[in-house]
């Protein structure tokens, strides 16, 4: 099965093997192709896109000979049918997940969802993972393409929408600190985008920043009154506000312990070894916890002034004069210490 990537330079693979799809034309058709995958595109769309208002003589023939072409390469490595012929048309058969644009889509939209529900986690990972898929300015061969402009923007923005949903999932985890950097450049790069100063503001106020959050919201009205001509948004004002005020809903989130990280999920067994020493600690505890009541309920003892006629039998706690280290007393209970002996010490 081939996979395609239109997410950086135009490529396609068969098990990681680069398919020679040929020149800038076929790689433009394949693109064109890809963007509809599984539907038809007439012939006479295919010519508009690849030549414009300019078709060459015999255009509707070289489109032919293209078409050739690219199913030869495709073909031959996928071993079926891959593009198909239609009245008036032609169509590329690909699974979306086949299709890096359709695999980062459905990951952006499971990390929108996790973050969405309170999952920052599962959000991040997604998102991340969607991120990883781009290896450069997307439909990078055809980037000067009339053709190629509307979906060249389109994958943009829902990149830098991603992005966005990123930097709230760390947020959201407590990882304020690594995203100022970040912040900085992407509002360097797009300073229209409201979103990323809010997550800036925060992030610094996180921080212990809390005027250079401040300075931030100052600029991003600067930029916006002298560029637009309009006050920043509801969710900058808000979070200004709110800085102002101290509230608490700014705070960072609090540590989860490392137990609690560690914990088996409701459910799940907790390894063996995890068992046992868990077993050992409470026969332990239980011991020290017979010794404390032995001691408190007046369990039989010697008289101290007469230890060499002391001795320590079975069932029985022996305390120990460390001054002389002489058997000072006998301690018996009601039941066994527990310690895998019949006979425990202590030292006075």
């Amino acid at each position: 099965m081939i996979d395609y990537w239109l997410l950086g330079p135009i490529e396609a693979r068969d098990n990681g093997r680069a398919v020679d799809i040929g020149g800038p034309k076929q790689r433009a058709l394949l693109t064109i192709l890809l963007l509809s995958a599984n539907e038809p595109v007439s012939r006479d769309v295919l010519v508009d896109r690849l030549w414009g208002e300019c078709p060459p003589a015999g255009a509707q023939h070289t489109l032919e000979v293209y078409i050739s072409r690219l199913r030869k390469a495709l073909e031959s490595a996928a071993g079926s049918q891959v593009v198909l012929t239609r009245p008036g048309s032609y169509l590329l058969r690909a699974p979306g997940e086949r299709i890096d644009v359709g695999r980062f889509e459905c990951l952006a939209g499971q990390g929108r969802r996790a973050l969405a529900a309170h999952a920052p986690v599962r959000a991040a990972e997604d998102l991340r993972e969607a991120l990883a898929l781009w290896r450069g300015a997307p439909l990078a061969d055809v980037g000067d393409e009339p053709f190629a402009q509307a979906e060249i923007a389109r994958l943009n923005e829902l990149r830098a929408g991603v992005i966005e949903d990123r930097i709230e999932a760390d947020l959201a985890l407590g990882r304020h600190e690594d995203v100022v950097g970040e912040l900085e450049a992407l509002i360097a790069a797009q300073p229209l985008r409201e979103r990323p100063y809010q997550h800036l503001m925060l992030a610094l106020y996180r921080c212990g920043r809390q005027a250079e959050a401040l300075a931030v919201y100052q600029s991003a009205r600067r930029v916006l009154v002298d560029d637009l001509g309009i006050e920043p948004g509801p969710g900058l004002k808000r979070i200004e506000r709110a800085i102002l005020e101290q509230d608490v809903s700014l705070d960072p989130p609090a540590p989860r312990p490392a137990l609690l990280a560690s914990a088996p999920a409701v459910g799940e067994r907790p390894p063996q070894g995890a068992v046992t020493r868990r077993r050992r600690m409470l026969a332990a505890a239980g011991a020290v916890l017979t010794v404390i009541l032995a001691l408190l309920t007046g369990g039989s003892s010697g008289p101290r002034g007469s230890t060499a006629s002391l001795t320590a039998g079975p069932d029985t706690v022996g305390v120990i004069d460390g001054s002389r280290d002489l058997l000072s007393e006998v301690v018996t209970g009601d039941g066994r210490p527990g310690w895998g002996s019949s006979v425990n010490w202590c030292r006075a």
